[in-house]
This record gives structure tokens, sequence and C-alpha cells, in this order.
């Protein structure tokens, strides 16, 4: 959510997080009193993370010296001890400026520190409480250690809701004098899954090329096949046509840019939509994760994606 078009308009405010209406309300509480406890944020990608350190930062610090009490580090660029004990001690140690008592430091990607980054951060929390304040943004909370855990406050950010994005998109929409077409709507939806920040770039790109937003303008631009032109793939497997939806599939890679893995996470998504009896989209599904582990170790693409439609010809022959 931590996007120019956000920027653009106003400076970030609580009020601006969308779909996180709980995590909100404590937040502003917090506001409220000037003072916060270290903090964990925890959730999706894409779900106001990023926004909510920085809006939270912004009212309890005020306008004028918020950027000299937030310090913004990102542990997946270094993930070492010595970030611990260089950059976050140094910032740490020093006094807030102006009239609050405390400085916020924000971890963002925090679960990818190493073991011994964390343990370290563990006696920097503990030391510094006095005059500093930790958020941390993960994506999984379990990968942060015990000890950091139980100093802080976890606040778990969901996917936000089909309905929210596309509120969103239509703001967006007015301020930047675009016309988002029903099904450019639903697409965008359907490409974000629960991701704003998804949503917003995506739309900034089909922006970019047209004033008109189409969904076949988005497919276009984010690389993702149409959902229809991936059922009839599976459908034309299932039906015993190993050869023509060979064809289909690589009309698939070239036309829309797509990668092997992202042809099975669009695959995956298409099986539970199809009328078949749940035991064989099981069986579907199983092939579709074995496949994908396969992509994943760096086995061909061409050949696994091959070798899994052959898997759904077989099936569709038991189905016959």
């Amino acid at each position: 959510m931590h996007d120019i078009w956000i920027e653009k308009y106003r400076p970030i405010k609580l009020d601006d997080i969308v779909g996180q209406e709980s995590i909100v309300e404590r937040l502003k509480a917090y506001a409220k009193t000037k003072n916060v406890p270290h903090l964990i944020f925890a959730g999706p990608a894409g779900t106001g993370k990023t926004t909510s350190a920085i809006a939270r930062a912004r009212e309890v610090f005020g306008g004028e010296f918020w950027k000299q009490n937030f310090h913004e580090l990102n542990a997946s660029d270094e993930r070492g001890i010595g970030i611990i004990r260089g950059k976050i001690k140094d910032f740490a140690r020093t006094a807030p400026i102006g009239k609050t008592s405390f400085k916020i430091i924000f971890l963002d990607e925090a679960d990818s520190l190493t073991t011994d980054a964390q343990a370290a951060l563990r006696r920097t929390i503990e030391r510094y409480t006095h005059n500093c304040r930790f958020i941390l943004s993960v994506n999984y909370s379990s990968k942060i250690i015990e000890p950091i855990q139980s100093r802080c406050a976890v606040f778990r950010f969901k996917p936000i809701k089909a309905e929210d994005i596309k509120k969103y998109m239509r703001m967006i929409a007015s301020k930047e004098k675009l016309e988002i077409t029903p099904d450019g709507l639903e697409t965008l939806i359907f490409i974000a899954r629960g991701d704003m920040r998804k949503a917003i770039n995506v739309l900034q790109v089909g922006a970019s090329l047209n004033k008109k937003i189409t969904a076949e303008l988005l497919h276009e631009t984010s690389s993702t096949a149409r959902p229809e032109d991936v059922k009839t793939l599976i459908n034309t497997a299932l039906g015993g046509n190993f050869m023509a939806a060979r064809n289909q599939l690589y009309d698939l890679l070239i036309k829309y840019g797509l990668s092997g893995e992202d042809i099975i996470r669009q695959m995956h998504r298409i099986i539970f939509d199809l009328t078949i009896p749940d035991e064989n989209k099981v069986q579907l599904i199983e092939k579709t994760g074995e496949t994908e582990f396969r992509l994943v170790e760096g086995s061909n693409e061409h050949i696994q994606l091959e070798s899994l439609l052959a898997q759904f010809v077989l099936m569709g022959k038991k189905l016959q």
C-alpha cells in the first residue's frame, strides 16, 4: 500500500489503512497515549504493515520531527548480526528529538534475520526500551524467536477484502481520471488476491498505456493468463486431447510471457472450479503440487508441465 498514488494526495494517516479496522483502532488508542509497546506486524504482503508503521509514527511524533525519530531498515538487505550491532544499535542509543520520550525503529522483513541476529536484537530491545520502540514487520511471526515475540504485541494483518480493494481502486480511478470497466475491476481482484499494493501497481501499469482499464489490458500488462484460457487448457487435457492441450499451454507461455510456476499457480486455482468429483480434484492437486515442487528444485519447466498435462489426460480417461 505504500505507493506513489497514496503519497500523492495527502500524507499517510491511520485512517488511510484499508481493510484492517480492528488494528487501526488499537493503533489509534496507542497514538492518543503518545506511547506504544514493541510491536510485531505479521501478515501477507500488501496488507498495510509498512503503511501502518509510518502512519503510526507520523501521528505520534507529529509532522515536524517524525522522520528524525523514525528509522526504517529492511532486514532482507542485511540479514546478519552486523546490522544489529551497527546501524540499529547506533540509532537506538541516541536521544529522541522533540518532546517525545522515545524513537521508533521499523525493521521490515524481520523474519529474514538470522537466528544470531535475532538473539542480538533481543538484547538490544531489552537494553534500549527506555528511549526506543521496535516495530518488526514479518510475513510469518513463527520465524521470530520466542524471546522477541514475548516482548512484543503481535498485530495480525489479513488479506484485504475484495470490496475494500474495489472501493480503493474506484477512488484512485476517480482522482486519476481513469475508466475501469466492470470486468477490469474483477480482474484486478483476481490478480491481487488480497494484496492492495499489487492491485495498485497493476492498475498503475495499465493506466500508463490506456486511460480505459479493461480485463484484456490488465492480463497483458501483468503477465497473468485469463482464467478462461487456463480452464480451457485443463478441460482439453481432461478430455483426452494431449497434443491440443500442449499447444494451448505453449500459446499461454508465449502470449503472456508466463513462467512454469505462474502456470502452475493459475492451474491450481482453477482446479477447484472444475465440475468433477472432489476425489479427482484431490488427485489433481496432488499432481500439481508435485510438479510445482520439481520446478522449484530446478527441473525443466517444459518437461514438467507436459508431464502434468499427461497426468490430467490419464485422469480424464478415468472420468469417462
